[in-house]
């Protein structure tokens, strides 16, 4: 099993409000966080660096081999609703971070399976032989209209409220995060991304990019094409392969 990751200011902001938290938990186990945090002033960061950080310490430490599958949807799901519990309360302490959140996806890979869970608009995505499919949902407006069929999917990729999102890390006092579960048999690659990188980059330049790749130098790869079409988010990418 292979991880990189990295994350990038990009070439517009002043400050990098992602935040990612990647190990391995044991020789073929692996656990990866990527969260892009919102809020005025230096709020977004603080938003993302509690939530990943609380993640992957009570996923790191909860987890235990042999577990069963609803056992781990347990673990993450509490470990994502803890990290909004804190950061609700953080946001709700200091009037300047009042409405801070972030966005979530995780994965946690055993073996060749992997259980995902996320909330916003930050993306996992399968790599195989067969191409790249995205797993998750954006949890978006845009995409709220989409799937009620008030736009078209070409649309909504260039729609002015695109970026709004519906539900985020400590924005409410509770959050309902979406859980996947995943079973390849053969090689496969997990991408996990901000907006700040897919909003540039088409899917199949990720894959062309990353599978059966350097990782390192794929994620780096990625992260420059981003910058040089404008580099107008932070841009952040974590990526296992196995």
């Amino acid at each position: 099993m292979y991880l990189s990751y990295n994350s990038d200011v990009g070439r517009v902001r002043a400050e990098n409000q992602d935040k990612i938290c990647a190990g391995f938990l044991a020789d073929d186990i692996s656990l990866a966080v990527v969260c892009d945090g919102m809020g005025g002033a230096a709020s977004g960061a603080v938003a993302s660096d509690i939530a990943a950080t609380e993640i992957y310490k009570r996923v790191s430490n909860g987890f235990r081999d042999g577990m069963k599958p609803s056992t781990i949807q347990n673990l993450l799901e509490t470990a994502v609703c803890a990290a909004n519990a804190i950061v609700f309360a953080k946001s709700c302490e200091d009037i300047e971070k009042n409405g801070m959140g972030t966005t979530c996806v995780v994965a946690l890979t055993i073996g060749k399976r992997a259980y995902i869970i996320n909330v916003g608009d930050s993306r996992a995505y399968l790599m195989n032989d067969s191409g790249i499919t995205q797993i998750t949902e954006d949890h978006t407006y845009v995409n709220e209209l989409y799937k009620h069929g008030e736009i078209t999917f070409e649309e909504m990729q260039n729609h002015r409220m695109k970026n709004i999102i519906t539900r985020a890390i400590g924005v409410e006092e509770n959050v309902e995060p979406d859980f996947y579960e995943i079973e390849q048999h053969d090689n496969f690659a997990l991408f996990l991304c901000t907006d700040g990188l897919y909003s540039y980059c088409h899917p199949q330049i990720i894959y062309e990019s990353v599978f059966n790749k350097n990782l390192d130098k794929g994620v780096s790869d990625l992260i420059d094409y981003c910058n040089e079409c404008g580099g107008k988010d932070n841009i952040s990418a974590a990526v296992i392969a196995n």
